[in-house]
Parts: C-alpha cells; sequence; structure tokens
C-alpha cells in the first residue's frame, strides 16, 4: 500500500472520527438514541481501522511501531480510543468515554498532517533491547492513565458549576457523581504512577548498559521524573485531606498539560532522547 493511500485513509479515520463528536454532541443535547448509536459505532469503526493499520505497520516494520514520536502519537491516538471504547461499552460511560475520544482525535489529528511522518530517530535505528521497548509502552500507558484523570477532573468541574448554579438539565443527566468523577482522578492517577515509575526506571537501565554516556540533566529525563513527582505529591496531599474539590481537579489539569508539554516537545529539546 503507497504512501499516498495510507495518508488517505488516515485522512478518513480522521473524517469518521470527526463526525462520531458531532453525533456524540447531538446526543449530548438532545439524548437521541440513534445519534448515540451512529457515534458509538462510528468509533468502533475508527477503532477497528486503526488496529488494522497498527497490525499493518507492524508486519511490514516487523517491530512493534513505537520508536518515534510520529509512530509514539500514533500508538497513543490508538490507546485513546480503546480505552474510550471501553469506557463506552463496557461501563456506559458516555461522557468520560466523549472526551477520552476528543483527545483521541486531536492526537490523530497531530498524526495525519504531521510533516515528514517517515522520519526515524537515533534511538528508533538503534534499537536492539527489550527493555527500551518496555519503557515507551509503560510511558504511553501512564500518559494514558493521566488522561482518564485529566477527563474526570474536567467533568467534575463542569458538575460542580452545574449544581453551584442550580441549573441542572437532562443534558448532565450522564454526568458522573462529583464523589465518582473525584475517585476516577484517583484510581487514574494510582494507575500511572507506578506505570511511569517502571519507564523510568526501566529507561534508566536501558541508557545506562547500551550508550556510552548520557546526561542526567536532560530536559527529558528531568521532565519526566518531575511529572511523577507532581502526580506523587498530588496523590499524598490529597490522601492528608489537605486538597479536595475543585482544587484537586485544577491540579489534575495543570499536571497534565505539563503531560502533554513533556510528550510533545520534550523529545524535540532533549539531547539525549531523539525522538522525532
Amino acid at each position: 500500500m503507497t504512501d499516498l493511500t495510507m495518508t488517505r485513509l488516515h485522512e478518513i479515520m480522521v473524517i469518521l472520527q470527526a463526525i462520531s463528536l458531532v453525533f456524540y454532541f447531538i446526543d449530548y443535547l438532545h439524548k437521541d438514541l440513534r445519534a448515540h448509536r451512529l457515534a458509538v459505532w462510528l468509533l468502533f469503526a475508527v477503532g477497528t481501522l486503526q488496529t488494522i493499520f497498527l497490525i499493518m505497520y507492524m508486519m511490514e516494520m516487523k517491530r512493534f511501531p513505537i520508536l518515534s514520536l510520529f509512530e509514539g502519537i500514533y500508538f497513543y491516538a490508538w490507546l485513546i480510543i480503546m480505552l474510550s471504547l471501553v469506557l463506552q461499552l463496557v461501563f456506559k460511560l458516555d461522557l468520560p468515554a466523549f472526551f477520552l475520544n476528543l483527545i483521541g482525535f486531536i492526537f490523530m489529528t497531530i498524526h495525519t498532517f504531521a510533516p515528514n511522518p517517515m522520519a526515524q530517530s537515533l534511538v528508533g535505528d538503534n534499537l536492539k533491547s527489550e527493555l527500551l521497548f518496555i519503557h515507551i509502552m509503560f510511558a504511553l500507558l501512564a500518559y494514558a492513565a493521566f488522561a482518564l484523570a485529566f477527563v474526570f477532573s474536567t467533568l467534575y468541574l463542569i458538575l460542580y458549576k452545574v449544581l453551584k448554579k442550580k441549573k441542572w438539565t437532562n443534558q448532565f443527566t450522564r454526568l458522573p457523581s462529583l464523589q465518582q468523577a473525584e475517585n476516577g482522578m484517583s484510581l487514574s492517577i494510582l494507575t500511572g504512577i507506578p506505570l511511569l515509575f517502571v519507564s523510568l526506571v526501566l529507561g534508566l537501565e536501558w541508557a545506562y548498559i547500551s550508550l556510552d554516556a548520557f546526561p542526567l540533566y536532560d530536559i527529558k529525563i528531568v521532565n519526566s521524573f518531575i511529572v511523577l513527582v507532581i502526580y506523587i505529591l498530588v496523590l499524598l496531599i490529597r490522601k492528608s485531606a489537605k486538597i479536595k474539590g475543585t482544587n484537586y481537579a485544577w491540579i489534575h489539569i495543570y499536571a497534565f498539560l505539563f503531560v502533554l508539554i513533556n510528550f510533545l516537545l520534550g523529545s524535540q529539546l532533549s539531547q539525549f532522547h531523539i525522538w522525532y
């Protein structure tokens, strides 16, 4: 399959995902069961196509495609969509699924329309160890968990504002309760923290045994540890009941913005992680 054909098919997936978001929004406004079904089926179609292309790419490259920023963005978008489908089909959480779908759409758009998409990194070319593969995989899983925490924090703020202004309508009946949203934030980072910790440990171990020298003060390494420390502090402060409610939600939002900066820009500013 030619690169042009692949690009056109990815563009079709972006369009299908955009239409899915439109139907989700129509369902949210009018509680339209038909629109809801179409949204779910379109999202399922996008997830299926993404999975097929992921498998085809793996067969063509004979490896798991997460060795460059371009590949990592695609895998992250796929991971977000899969998580969105699980929330939708298994747990019947419509709004969290919608917001995750939106995040996945943004990353899929970046992947589809990014310049020079097939450029490989030095790290990708020289990858010989399973350690680095697991390091990248666990990092992306951690970022997906932090994305879910961001979604629950956003829903918490929306629900809090609605309840405070006493403007409850039928559109808000699908919102989780404040307690459910808060628990969702905590459970998400409880999942993401150990995943990120394992990722960092394995990444440092791979670098130590595979490279002649690497700077520990590199911006990507430093920022990744800052992300880990931030989420650990958020969890510890929450456990001590020193922070709650909207402040707890806002901290999750700011923390996830730092995650995005580290994910998308950290590698390009790094002297060690040449992950373009």
